[in-house]
């Protein structure tokens, strides 16, 4: 991943489409650090004179709400009520969030723009939320086993009497501004936005027609934070922070399917987040929507049956080859954006980073975040199916097998006198 830049000179973009300024659209100076020079984002359908943007406010959902509005149960240009949906906790601002190149894939103010632009929403802008912030209580099998066996001991703060934890949880949009994802990537901008619009079969032709307008938001799916503790605290580097990143993996967290090592490993991470938190410090869950390496699921099927049915069975030296030849490449998760969300809640030190995968580390280490600690999944929660996966990603250089020892794991859950 390349290193951060500085905020490049801005140019002003000819056009022929005028109406951005006070009588039209609001104009937004990404890396702005004040949120009214920055300007708010304006994804509406309703007006397309205040639109700043291309594509629409709720990501992959818009569709969603075409079919509601085509149906008759949604009225056209409904505006949403902010009505007591601030967030419960607040976020920020941290110095990120004015650097234009650290933080391109979300919108920083998208979390409090019912205050930040209250002057907005009151002349009849229709700006929606990016971010929500609210609090919730999470039941997992797994953590009453760990209660069951000691490893862990409910507190009445972070882990409650019916072995529920307590949560903040963070829903994340995905807001690009383009300039910047196209650095991240190493292309030029004009080379981003004609893959964009030809790869989405032409569905968002102010991709190349309107230069302009330099902010995307794009119909994927976006991020879930799950933070254990204090959230002001994850921006203290001083309070041990205890972190996952993880791709979702619908098969595997949700259903418990044992191909892979996937549920056993966010359960692991929210066991160690949770200890974490008890200990005086503070976790976190980041759990974003990249099914099947971002190849999705019907794809990841397809690749099973490959991988099964081939001589020899399922084996470690085919595994990515069978991808490749259903998908044409390994994985297109492309951790370089991961780090964002990381910036955006001031993040500078992460001291046991529950992953093993080299991917993750380079992007969140080359965005300028320190790593302690790597924690690897105990041996004795990787299925048996899983076992080809394991192997084939230290095989290929995707995992790094030296994090911590199982018997430095033995000795930490000894160390808590849960033994």
């Amino acid at each position: 991943m390349p290193e951060q830049t500085p905020a490049p000179v801005r140019h002003i973009r000819l056009t022929s489409h005028p109406g951005q300024g006070p009588a039209g659209a609001p104009v937004i100076r990404w890396g702005e650090a004040d949120p009214l020079q920055r300007g708010p984002i304006v994804g509406t359908t309703s007006n397309r004179g205040q639109r700043n943007v291309v594509g629409t406010h709720s990501g992959s959902y818009g569709v969603y709400r075409a079919l509601a509005v085509a149906a008759g149960n949604l009225t056209r240009g409904h505006r949403a009520d902010l009505t007591d949906t601030a967030p419960t906790d607040p976020v920020g601002p941290y110095p990120a969030w004015g650097e234009a190149d650290r933080i391109v894939s979300i919108d920083p103010w998208g979390a409090s723009v019912q205050t930040v632009y209250a002057d907005y929403l009151a002349q009849g802008y229709d700006i929606r939320p990016t971010i929500a912030v609210t609090k919730a209580h999470i039941h997992l099998p797994e953590i009453k086993q760990a209660i069951a066996f000691q490893r862990l001991a409910i507190d009445g703060r972070v882990l409650l009497d019916d072995a529920s934890a307590a949560v903040t949880k963070i829903a994340v949009e995905p807001v690009w501004w383009l300039p910047g994802v196209a650095r991240r990537f190493r292309v030029s901008e004009a080379e981003l936005r004609r893959a964009l619009f030809e790869e989405t079969g032409g569905m968002y032709p102010e991709l190349v027609t309107r230069s302009d307008l330099e902010v995307f938001l794009p119909p994927i799916g976006g991020q879930t934070l799950y933070v254990f503790g204090d959230v002001r605290a994850l921006a203290d580097p001083r309070v041990t922070l205890t972190a996952r990143v993880h791709d979702e993996c619908n098969g595997s967290d949700v259903f418990g399917s044992d191909i892979c090592t996937c549920r056993p490993y966010l359960t692991h991470a929210i066991e160690e987040c949770i200890h974490g938190a008890q200990q005086g410090g503070v976790g976190l869950i980041a759990y974003s929507r990249k099914e099947g390496r971002a190849l999705g699921e019907v794809t990841k099927f397809l690749v099973y049956n490959a991988r099964k049915r081939q001589q020899g069975g399922d084996r470690a030296d085919k595994y990515f080859l069978r991808t490749e030849c259903v998908a044409g490449v390994q994985d297109m998760r492309f951790q370089e954006l991961m780090p964002d969300v990381l910036h955006w809640l001031g993040v500078r030190r992460i001291h046991r980073l529950v992953s093993m995968s080299n991917d993750k580390y380079d992007a969140i280490t080359g965005s300028g975040i320190e790593v302690g600690e790597r924690v690897k999944i105990p041996d004795e929660l990787v299925p048996a199916d899983a076992k080809v996966e394991i192997e084939a990603k230290i095989a290929a250089g995707y995992f790094t097998d030296g994090a911590v020892p199982d018997g430095e794991r033995l000795a930490s859950v000894k160390g808590r006198g849960l033994e």
